[in-house]
């Protein structure tokens, strides 16, 4: 059987390891996740401002998780069929996504602009968990670290079930943005946790 980690306790991991360059370890609590479906009657957009995140350029690792009921639609009707019908939102409440920079180097961060780089990880999304590959970009601006990415989701993948009513009207695959912001971690979150003699 394949033991999983849950993606808040490896953000809990992520943070407070100990390790020697602080300024390879940046966090957010307000990183952004949309997605767009393209319909002949009505496009689909929703938008989700609270994607708690950690990436780890030390370690190569990075995960983020959010709160499914917190997409907002422009439409109230459908951010309720959207929690109830499709994402099942009460009994899946959060999507999550555990993994690493593939082929990344983190002395590339001090060149300026932005840099192209592979994710690989765990999508998990209506309970069902999936490993995925995406480009996706990183950025050091002053102190904060910006990454971002796009790729595409099909609802399929994760037994998400479109009724045969609306089945025309949304895609087969959905557009995903992940646009993170991130602030370096002090390196007193680290020592808090290491043993005194």
């Amino acid at each position: 059987m394949k033991r999983s980690f849950s993606p808040l306790l490896l953000l809990f991991l992520l943070l407070v390891q100990p390790h020697a360059r602080a300024q390879s370890k940046f966090m957010t609590k307000a990183g952004r996740v949309s997605f767009f479906s393209a319909s002949p009657i009505e496009d689909i957009e929703a938008k989700n401002q609270q994607v708690a995140a950690v990436l780890d350029f030390g370690t190569g690792q990075l995960a983020f998780t959010l709160p499914v009921k917190a997409f907002a639609f422009k439409r109230t009707l459908m951010q309720e069929h959207f929690n109830e019908n499709y994402m099942e939102s009460d009994k899946f409440p959060k999507a999550s996504f555990t993994g690493r920079f593939v082929g990344f180097d983190a002395a590339t961060l001090a060149t300026p602009g932005p840099h192209s780089l592979q994710v690989e990880g765990d999508l998990t999304l209506h309970g069902v968990t999936h490993r995925i590959q995406v480009p996706a970009t990183v950025e050091l601006k002053g102190s904060q670290l910006l990454a971002a990415a796009i790729f595409p989701v099909a609802p399929a993948d994760y037994n998400i079930e479109i009724p045969l009513l609306v089945r025309n009207n949304i895609a087969k695959s959905v557009s995903v943005k992940v646009a993170l912001a991130c602030d370096p971690v002090p390196a007193a979150v680290g020592a808090a946790t290491r043993p005194t003699n």
